[in-house]
C-alpha cells in the first residue's frame, strides 16, 4: 500500500479550495451584470455553445474511456473534467488569442452557473458502480464557487474601486495555490504520479483538449473573434468545479485526482501554445490589412 505524506496532501487539499474560492472572487471582481448578460442575446451562438460544452465533449470524454482502458479512478477523472464546463482561466486564454472579450465574459460564467446544476444530475448516470451524492456535489459547487462569485458581483457592483484593486490579488493567490496544489499531490502521491505514466490517462487528457478545441472552433459560426472564444472556452474545462467533486466525493482514489492534474497541466500547456499562435495570426492578419489600406 502506498504511504502518502500527510503534510503535503493537507497542502494540496488546501490549495485546491483556496483555489477555487480565489478565481471564483477574482471573476467576480473583474466583471459587471451587463457585460455577463449583453453577449448571450444571440440565441443561436448560445445553443452552439451549449451544446458544444453539455453535449459534445462530454460524449467525447465517455468516447475516450470507453476506447481507451484505464483504471477507474483515471476513468472518473476525465469524465469529470470532460463534464465540467466554464474556466475562469479563460479570459487569460482569449486575451493571448486576441479573440472577443465581452462574450468570454458571458459565456465563462454561463458555462460555470449551468455546470453547477449539470454535474449532479448527470454524473449519477454517467458513472456505472460508483455512488455519487447529487447534493453532496451541488452543495460543493454551490459553496466554493457558486457564492463567492455573487459576492464578488456585489461587491463590484457597490464598490467598484474596491473590486477593482482586489483583482490582482486574487489573480495572484489562485495561481500561488495551484502551484501548491500541483506540487502538494505530487510529493504525496509521489508514486502513483510516476505510476500514471504509459496507463493512457496523459493520451486521453490529450485527445479530449484537442477534440474540444476542434468542437468549439467548428461551433463558433463565422466570425473568427467568436470561433477563438468558443473553441478555447470548450476546451478549457472547470478545473475549479472538477477538484471540488473530484475531493469531495473521490478523496480515497488518488487516481481521480491525478487525471484532473493532468488534464489541468496538459490543458494549459497545449491551450497557451493554441492561444499563443491564434493571436500571432490575427496580428499577421491585422498588418496585412493595414498594409493593403496604405497601397489604396
Amino acid at each position: 500500500m502506498t504511504q502518502y505524506d500527510p503534510v503535503f496532501l493537507a497542502i494540496a487539499n488546501l490549495g485546491v479550495l483556496i483555489f477555487i474560492v480565489t478565481s471564483m472572487l477574482g471573476m467576480g471582481f473583474n466583471l459587471t451584470i451587463p457585460q455577463i448578460l449583453n453577449p448571450l442575446k444571440n440565441r443561436k451562438l448560445l445553443i452552439m455553445a451549449l451544446v458544444a460544452n453539455f453535449v459534445l465533449v462530454p460524449v467525447l470524454a465517455l468516447l475516450i474511456v470507453w476506447i481507451i482502458p484505464l483504471s477507474e479512478g483515471l476513468r472518473i477523472g476525465l469524465i469529470l473534467v470532460g463534464f465540467a464546463a466554464g474556466a475562469p482561466f479563460l479570459p487569460k486564454l482569449v486575451q493571448l488569442a486576441k479573440g472577443d472579450m465581452a462574450f468570454t465574459a458571458g459565456l465563462m460564467v454561463l458555462l460555470m452557473v449551468i455546470t453547477i446544476a449539470y454535474l449532479p444530475l448527470v454524473l449519477p448516470f454517467v458513472l456505472p458502480g460508483v455512488e455519487v451524492s447529487p447534493w453532496e456535489i451541488s452543495k460543493s459547487l454551490i459553496v466554493l464557487m457558486l457564492i463567492p462569485l455573487a459576492f464578488a458581483l456585489f461587491i463590484r457592483a457597490r464598490y467598484e474601486e474596491v473590486a477593482t484593486g482586489l483583482v490582482h490579488t486574487m489573480t495572484m493567490a489562485a495561481n500561488l495555490s495551484l502551484a501548491a496544489m500541483f506540487i502538494g499531490y505530487f510529493v504525496a502521491y509521489f508514486d502513483d504520479s510516476f505510476g500514471i505514466l504509459g496507463t493512457g490517462g496523459i493520451l486521453a487528457a490529450v485527445l479530449l483538449i484537442i477534440g474540444a478545441v476542434v468542437i468549439g472552433y467548428l461551433l463558433g459560426g463565422t466570425n473568427k473573434e467568436i470561433k477563438k472564444v468558443l473553441a478555447l472556452g470548450t476546451s478549457q474545462r472547470n478545473l475549479a468545479a472538477a477538484f471540488a467533486v473530484a475531493t469531495g466525493n473521490f478523496a480515497t482514489n488518488p487516481d481521480v485526482m491525478l487525471e484532473v492534474m493532468d488534464v489541468a497541466v496538459i490543458g494549459f500547456i497545449l491551450l497557451m501554445v493554441i492561444a499563443g499562435e491564434l493571436g500571432r495570426r490575427s496580428s499577421r492578419e491585422a498588418g496585412k490589412d493595414k498594409k493593403t489600406a496604405v497601397r489604396v
